[in-house]
């Protein structure tokens, strides 16, 4: 077993072993300091994913933003590897899709990538320097390896490592959010 694959079984552990408060708190900490950054207000559009699970809220954030009128776009995945993004007026036009996760429908208006002002990037963690570990399906990593966009990584204190393992295709966030600070890389 690789040891990419390891870490992400051992912070699932510990991600199902978290308080349930201690989720909420975490939640409202990251949603205050998301919205209330500079890069967020500015932004006129941005790219989300839909948080399942234990991850960090981010259905707040993307009604934040679609009720600011910013344009709103999830990713719109491919097999093999492939993600765009496209636009939504209103999260109930979400339907499930890859891994049952919600997604735009395909007729969703699609956002370039040179479009985006800001992408909200998902991760199981990172670590202090924004590196992130993900799923382990490379999409993001593709994506990101062609955009200008300010990214943002959102973790938990908790579940925050020193370092994690990176290759050479590994792209650090431009700033890191947990419930209890912004670091800007």
């Amino acid at each position: 077993m690789d040891i990419k694959h390891a870490l992400r079984r051992q912070v699932r552990a510990e991600t199902d072993a978290l308080d349930d408060g201690y989720i909420e708190e975490s939640n409202n900490g990251i949603f205050f300091n998301v919205i209330n950054m500079e890069q967020f207000t500015n932004a006129n559009s941005l790219m989300i994913y839909y948080s399942i699970d234990r991850e960090p809220d981010t259905l707040r954030i993307a009604e934040t933003a679609l009720s600011m009128g910013k344009t709103v776009a999830f990713p719109y995945c491919y097999l093999g590897g492939k993600m765009e993004a496209r636009a939504v007026k209103a999260l109930d036009e979400l339907v499930p899709a890859m891994l049952k996760i919600p997604a735009p429908a395909k007729s969703s208006a699609y956002v370039s990538p040179d479009a985006l002002d800001l992408i909200i990037v998902p991760a199981l963690t990172y670590d202090k320097d924004g590196y992130r570990l993900g799923y382990g399906g490379g999409y993001y990593d593709r994506y990101l390896e062609k955009l200008s966009a300010f990214t943002i990584g959102i973790a938990r204190d908790k579940l925050l490592c020193d370092a994690l393992p990176r290759e050479a295709h590994d792209i650090a966030v431009s700033c890191l959010v947990t419930e209890s600070s912004i670091k800007i890389f």
